[in-house]
């Protein structure tokens, strides 16, 4: 059998940025500057709906639920793996993430998950075409922070 398609050293730096830009809106809520990374027609699961088709519902049932919520989100790079086809025309992205959540009464607690988002390229780069992001097990899906949306 065949190795698994890893990307290149090129392509891996670029999915890496685009992780660490992608983690950047997420940590200040700014749904404006994440919005042009993704297809608007993005395919995407998440904690608050099961399949949300489009960029603007995943935005309103899944960012909105979460992103305010929520602090200190990253992306864990160096456990990331990054499969591109040998085409260049797609890849996957398979990374774990940590952030942080809070109870009711405010105390924060640990809130990783992990993440696969698939990625379409075409004469304008790179869009995020799939996105599932879920919680680790056990880690409470709930969390109660409210920090204000800098950018719709």
């Amino acid at each position: 059998m065949a190795p698994l398609p890893t990307a290149s050293a090129e392509i891996t730096q670029f999915f890496h940025q685009w992780l660490e830009t992608f983690a950047g809106f997420v940590r200040d809520v700014d749904y404006a500057s994440a919005r042009p990374l993704f297809h608007p027609d993005v395919l995407a699961f998440g904690t608050h709906s099961d399949v949300i088709p489009g960029l603007d519902q995943w935005v309103t049932t899944q960012w909105d639920n979460v992103w305010p919520k929520t602090a200190d989100f990253r992306f864990v790079l160096e456990q990331t793996a990054i499969l591109a086809s040998p085409d260049g025309a797609m890849a996957t992205v398979i990374a774990p993430w940590t952030s942080t959540g809070y109870h009711p009464d405010g105390s924060p607690f640990p809130r990783p998950g992990r993440a696969t988002m698939v990625f379409a390229r075409d004469a304008n780069g790179w869009l995020c075409v799939h996105s599932h992001m879920s919680l680790n097990r056990g880690v409470p899906q709930a969390s109660h922070a409210d920090r204000p949306v800098k950018a719709w």
